[in-house]
């Protein structure tokens, strides 16, 4: 029996780092039709890490050199199992796994799920970075789990936009979606900080409308608050409370050396989305 489809659909939420991933998934959850546990998910690490084991698998490439056909099809049920099985616990028709590592393995959701549906959340990278930076200020004592608190705050904003940085890494994941053909890309809705935080309602109404979901009504100022995933995981650098309602995000001082040199080198991301914020030589 094949496993061809998974038996729910997947809402994939990723993007960049403090970027309204975690209220985003708060906001879902108010739809009667989606199910939306609201914590980062190791689904996608443990996909990743299931297919690295098996390719080693010389038992597996063994069957493979005999019944490729027949063996790669077992993989792509197994696979799919493993997905509906995380998800048993609810009757819901949609689901929502958070996890920023989906944008960078978006073409193996694609080979197990061609109907995905990927939100990708996106903000201004300056305050990406002031958030995380200020966030440091009010934690100075414990360092980062990369160990950044040494550095100076140039070093700092220079290694979170590296390419395996917190933010560089997801930024490459997305700059790279450029080259995907375009009915993948029509499976990716991008969702801006900045309007979410202004319109949650408007935002969220196309959203569904995307989605091919009813609007549901929620209220912004008297959300469900759940439990928010473990801080310390992450040594209370990248904090994940959800709150009652939704309150103007603060705005952060920048050094302008960074600022411009954030500007400078993700040109292209400032294009697609802030276009408004570049300079007239830079555009």
């Amino acid at each position: 029996m094949h496993c061809s489809m998974l038996s729910q659909s997947l809402i994939y939420v990723t993007g960049l780092p403090r970027a309204g991933s975690t209220l985003l998934c708060q906001l879902l959850g108010h739809h009667p039709e989606i199910y939306s546990p609201g914590h980062s998910s190791p689904l996608c690490q443990t996909l990743v890490n299931l297919r690295a084991q098996l390719s080693d698998n010389d038992f597996l490439r063994a069957q493979l050199d005999v019944e490729f056909e027949l063996v790669y099809q077992r993989l792509i049920n197994a696979f799919r199992g493993f997905i509906n099985g995380w998800f048993a616990e609810t009757d819901n028709a949609w689901v929502v796994d958070k996890n920023r590592g989906w944008l960078h393995h978006l073409e193996t959701v694609a080979q197990l799920d061609p109907n995905f549906r990927m939100v990708v959340c996106v903000r201004e990278l300056g305050q990406i970075y002031g958030s995380i930076e200020a966030q440091h200020q009010k934690t100075i004592l414990l360092d980062f789990p990369n160990h950044l608190a040494s550095l100076s705050r140039y070093g700092r904003a220079d290694q979170l936009f590296a390419d395996q940085g917190v933010i560089g890494g997801p930024l490459r994941s997305m700059e790279a979606l450029q080259d995907l053909d375009a009915q993948r890309q029509a499976r990716l809705y991008y969702v801006v900080f900045e309007q979410l935080m202004q319109e949650p309602v408007t935002v969220m109404n196309g959203l569904y409308d995307w989605l091919g979901l009813p609007v549901a009504d929620f209220d912004p100022q008297n959300l469900t608050v759940k439990p928010h995933e473990s801080d310390s995981y992450y040594r209370f650098k990248y904090p994940h409370a959800t709150r009652s309602s939704i309150q103007a995000p603060v705005t952060h001082a920048v050094p302008p050396r960074i600022q411009a040199q954030i500007q400078q080198n993700f040109t292209w991301f400032y294009q697609t989305f802030y276009p408004g914020l570049l300079s007239p030589d830079s555009s």
